[in-house]
């Protein structure tokens, strides 16, 4: 069976090939696949929108099912050919994380509050979360950038590369197409209470091991393992969504500060529960060091992932001589 050997390191070698070109150039600036996902998606929505649980879950299926088909057929089209499959694997890699333009992002504001430009920082900060930026004082920003970066570490990063290792490009991409549909229509607005229940649903349930991961990972990698675990068992469960409550949870541990508390949404004000209260309130210079531990999730998530899919293949290689 010559190129199974090979085929076997194809996430590995892909996503580190990914990664790099991420860690190079960021997001493609023009024509981003998730960009243009989104267009599609909300071309299906206008035919299919009504406030209706059933036809909202149509609308998920229909836009991350054929996201994950297309994947499929893609994967098997070069399932032969371990160099195009590497290839594939890295341009999907490149095209559903985004590490390197969510820490630009998040420098790009803590510079600017750093500089005391309140009002440059409040432009980019929807840049990076959907919070109301002219209700925020430079504090709450450096601490909404410091959530927002644990966050995103989860889902725009780990969870992708998690469920690449588990299912390949099909993976990779239908991830992406569920956390992007429930960006679009996954918040409790009047129009997407019940269309959008499916896509957070959804989301919940394909976010839930890349969030425990990341966790682990930051507890591993940030600078105080027992603050972190402490934060993560004692408030995750307080946050009102399930996969970034551990998230903020052991970052804040790791980072020795507290997040959560009061913030406001599209003109919606929530008083959220605080995140490790035996931290201090979260700095400017936090923003960097909350990048940083991004960073070091990152290359960690890719050393798990690879390595898990590498030991699952020689795994079933051995099954295969043994029987």
């Amino acid at each position: 069976m010559p190129g199974r050997p090979r085929a076997t390191g194809v996430f590995a070698y892909g996503a580190a090939a990914g990664l790099a070109v991420d860690l190079l150039l960021g997001d493609p600036r023009r024509g981003h696949p998730v960009a243009a996902f989104g267009r599609a998606a909300a071309a299906v929505e206008r035919r299919l929108h009504h406030d209706h649980r059933g036809w909202g879950a149509l609308h998920t299926a229909v836009c991350a099912g054929s996201t994950a088909a297309l994947g499929a057929l893609a994967a098997r089209t070069v399932r032969d050919r371990p160099a195009a499959a590497v290839a594939l694997t890295a341009a999907s890699v490149w095209a559903v994380v985004g590490g390197t333009t969510l820490g630009r992002e998040a420098r790009a504001i803590g510079g600017a509050l750093a500089a005391g430009d309140l009002e440059v920082a409040r432009e980019r900060l929807p840049h990076l979360c959907g919070r109301d930026p002219q209700s925020l004082d430079g504090p709450a920003m450096a601490r909404a950038v410091v959530e927002s970066v644990a966050e995103n570490t989860s889902d725009a990063v780990v969870g992708a590369l998690f469920w690449g290792a588990v299912a390949g490009v099909p993976g990779l991409v239908g991830f992406r197409a569920v956390n992007t549909l429930d960006a679009m229509v996954g918040h409790r607005s009047p129009r997407y209470r019940r269309f959008g229940w499916a896509s957070a649903r959804l989301d919940d349930l394909a976010g839930w091991p890349g969030a425990r991961l990341t966790a682990a990972l930051a507890t591993v990698a940030g600078g105080n393992p027992r603050g972190a675990v402490r934060a993560w068992r004692a408030d995750a469960s307080k946050h009102p969504s399930p996969n970034a409550g551990p998230v903020e949870a052991s970052f804040a541990g790791a980072l020795g500060v507290r997040l959560g508390g009061t913030l406001s949404y599209g003109g919606r004000v929530e008083h959220r529960p605080v995140l490790n209260g035996e931290g201090r309130a979260v700095e400017v210079a936090d923003i960097e060091r909350a990048v940083a531990l991004s960073r070091r999730v990152t290359a960690l998530t890719l050393a798990a992932c690879a390595g898990g899919r590498l030991i699952a293949g020689a795994v079933k290689r051995g099954k295969r001589r043994s029987a």
